[in-house]
């Protein structure tokens, strides 16, 4: 889940069913939470779990984000479990550089829908998902990417090595710039007055609350689709943003010596391992960071599965892995729990026989338009993530040394050659 400037979670609004005993609690503009020290502001995303505000710290005079869980039981009991996760990556951090979302704070609060664990975590821009629909899917400058591949190292490297957890979702969605896309969207840049108080007519009158809720969601569901076409509008220049980014949402992160669920990863992001069940462990997030970079350099997903006539979505997504990557060793095809449910006893698939052969490289030039050069260069980083035996994978750390995260793609380079030669002629005019 998102909780960046950007209004909802990437998607649809999250309806009003769920606002009841057990579910989101009703919120605001100019509602007090902890005491009064944060004041609701805008709603800034939803999930499952939780919504998300923008709220104003009346003691640091800041705005964060302030996530609100849903109150029943099970929702509690993630919320204490990512706040635990969240303490140790920020107690872990005191100089604020491993490229992680911050928690500031954490309390409970109670309101008509049950008791709710909050969440204060610092304010940040845009998610990766929303700059590529900035991009129209066009995809990012190689260089850009590699700007933000190595922020999003840095994090993994810190979670993996440091503090041994599993992020189990990293995808576009879940990682969010540090400042928005539009300077216009953010608090601070729009030099945004501060809401202290329920504005006029804020009150809810003797009204049901949730007649309230229903009409805002109404609204910003209208909003939402009247402005649609404008998230993929005509302005693509990537000057002035700053790239800069952090990994966040905890919520389904664990230790990796205490896996707690079977199948992790948001299905186009899931590794082979996951989808066989053969266990998982740190490469299965090198794996979902390698298909979000490619989706930052092309526009589109990696992997789109989709069930068909005759066979089911793992099976495709196996089927679109091995198209791209080759041909899936026969140990790992069928050392999985679940192999048997998509793979002969000699590591072929059962129901989809005839695989399109189509290398990431010849992807990258035919279809994405990428130089022979840059393609093969991007090839280099991304193939040892994407290689089926998971312990193959390199390391977060052993992915920032690598060479391509430090080479300008040859459009860069030839911008330079130009660069230095108009230096050069204004050096000779100059003289």
């Amino acid at each position: 889940m998102s909780f960046s400037s950007s209004s909802g979670s990437e998607g649809e609004n999250e309806g009003t069913d769920s606002y009841r005993k057990g579910g989101y609690h009703a919120v605001r503009v100019g509602d007090p939470f902890a005491a009064g020290r944060y004041i609701a502001q805008r709603k800034l995303g939803w999930g499952h779990f939780s919504t998300v505000w923008l709220a104003y710290d009346t003691q640091t005079s800041k705005y964060v984000a302030l996530k609100i869980q849903k109150s029943a039981e099970q929702f509690a009991e993630a919320a204490l479990h990512e706040i635990e996760v969240l303490l140790s990556i920020t107690n872990a951090d005191p100089s604020n550089s491993k490229c992680v979302v911050r928690l500031i704070d954490h309390f409970k609060h109670s309101g008509p829908n049950g008791q709710h664990l909050c969440m204060v975590l610092e304010f940040l821009g845009d998610s990766l998902l929303r700059l590529i629909r900035y991009r129209r899917y066009k995809g990012l400058e190689l260089n850009k990417v590699k700007e933000i591949c190595k922020c999003v190292l840095i994090a993994l490297d810190y979670l993996h090595r440091e503090l041994g957890i599993i992020h189990t979702d990293l995808k576009p969605e879940n990682i969010l710039l540090i400042s928005t896309i539009n300077p216009a969207k953010d608090p601070i840049k729009s030099a945004l007055t501060p809401i202290l108080k329920r504005p006029e007519g804020g009150t809810l009158n003797g009204k049901p609350a949730m007649n309230i809720v229903e009409k805002r969601l109404k609204r910003t569901a209208r909003r939402a689709s009247m402005g649609r076409e404008t998230d993929l509008e005509p302005e693509k220049c990537m000057d002035g943003i700053d790239l800069r980014c952090k990994v966040v949402d905890f919520g389904n992160a664990c230790w990796a010596d205490k896996p707690f669920a079977e199948e992790i990863q948001t299905r186009q992001y899931r590794a082979p391992e996951v989808i066989l069940v053969s266990g998982y462990s740190f490469p299965a997030d090198m794996w979902s960071f390698a298909c979000t970079a490619f989706e930052l350099a092309t526009g589109d997903m990696m992997f789109a599965p989709k069930g068909g006539k005759g066979f089911s979505e793992d099976e495709d997504h196996l089927a679109l892995m091995m198209e791209l990557l080759g041909k899936m060793p026969k140990k790992i095809a069928i050392g999985g729990a679940r192999s048997k449910d998509y793979f002969d006893r000699h590591g072929d698939l059962k129901r989809i026989r005839r695989l399109k052969l189509r290398p990431v490289h010849r992807v990258l030039v035919d279809k994405y338009k990428f130089s022979e050069s840059d393609a093969r260069e991007f090839v280099g980083f991304l193939s040892p993530l994407l290689d089926f035996a998971p312990e193959k994978r390199p390391t977060a750390q052993q992915c920032l040394q690598h060479p391509w995260l430090n080479l300008n793609s040859s459009h860069q380079k030839e911008m330079n050659v130009q660069s230095n030669i108009d230096v050069r002629m204004g050096n000779l005019k100059i003289n």
